[in-house]
């Protein structure tokens, strides 16, 4: 899987980069947490501040583009995402986990 930037925009009020992609792929679509893996290695970010909110392939293409909000750190994409969009890229997960051992 080969990840191209096409544009990046700041967005300095929700601390975060609004990142539109194209992805070429060899076989089906890969899945969300696989693609947010390779764009956060690619910006140099941790997985958890990446969330990946569209992927749109067109019929027997192996091009996908994609929408992605980068943040600045976990906490604040917990601020700002919708609660199904951070489940979708698993963000909250290890926060969930480490508040049950807390208890």
């Amino acid at each position: 899987m080969e990840i191209t930037i096409l544009d990046e925009d700041e967005n300095p009020m929700l601390h975060r980069k609004d990142v539109h992609f194209e992805m070429t792929h060899e076989e089906a679509t890969p899945e969300r947490l696989s693609v947010r893996d390779s764009l956060a290695a690619k910006m140099n970010k941790d997985s958890k501040e990446v969330v990946v909110r569209e992927l749109d392939t067109k019929f027997g293409m192996r091009k996908t583009l994609g929408q992605a909000k980068v943040y600045e750190s976990p906490d604040v994409a917990r601020d700002v995402e919708q609660d199904h969009m951070l489940d979708r890229n698993k963000i909250d997960s290890e926060e969930t986990e480490a508040d049950a051992e807390e208890a």
